[in-house]
């Protein structure tokens, strides 16, 4: 990767998944950091209070492992200078034409086909699909085998919950949830909460509830 060091912030579960992650490509992680850690390693991997965070130079390269999309942008932008990393797992399989933005983890077994775009800080989790010439915006989470249909966008910060599918040609807003095994067949505004197949708004909330 052409970089000194390699941290993850967020010594959690989902930082365990990203450090797996390098180390299926063979990749050495330095450290994790933590806010609150409740132990000092894992997998021989130290564990530190994030206040000793080196200082943020372009040597140094991060991801941040943390699963809420808002903490996940609220971080990023308390570690700007660093060098964010886009990790993706040995075993996915992504087309040549796919663009993925600084700070973005691709998880195991993911699939991403032609002319898909992905924004910065978001999570690609275990065996999803994204179809071709999909846009995926900052700071989305679309969860373990949901899947994506061509064409389809989403806006910044939504989570896409775990077994959900998106039909072909759907907008789906920002910051919106779509909940686990929701079938989406319509497109979705900001700011809703969609369960159910087929998908139904029950609510709608701000960022800052």
């Amino acid at each position: 990767m052409g970089i000194n060091n390699i941290y993850i912030f967020g010594a959690s579960g989902h930082g365990k998944v990203v450090a797996d992650c390098f180390i299926s490509c063979d990749e050495i992680v330095d450290a994790f950091y933590d806010d609150l850690p409740n132990k000092i390693s894992w997998n021989d991997i130290p564990i530190h209070q994030a206040n000793s965070l080196p200082k943020a130079t372009q040597n140094n390269g991060i991801v941040i492992a943390i699963g809420n999309n808002s903490i996940r942008k609220e971080i990023s932008n308390r570690l700007k200078g660093f060098n964010f990393l886009i990790v993706k797992h040995k075993s996915v399989i992504i087309s040549n034409k796919v663009i993925a933005a600084e700070g973005t983890v691709i998880m195991a077994n993911v699939v991403i086909n032609s002319d898909a775009n992905i924004g910065k800080h978001c999570i690609i989790n275990t065996s999803a699909v994204i179809e071709h010439d999909c846009k995926i915006g900052d700071y989305v989470h679309v969860s373990p085998k949901a899947v994506l249909g061509g064409n389809v966008t989403v806006g910044e910060g939504t989570h896409i919950g775990i077994g959900a599918i998106i039909i072909p040609e759907t907008s789906i807003g920002k910051w919106v949830t779509i909940g686990a095994g929701a079938v989406v067949i319509r497109d979705v505004p900001d700011y809703a909460v969609v369960v159910g197949n087929p998908g139904k708004i029950i609510k709608y909330y701000s960022l800052n509830e």
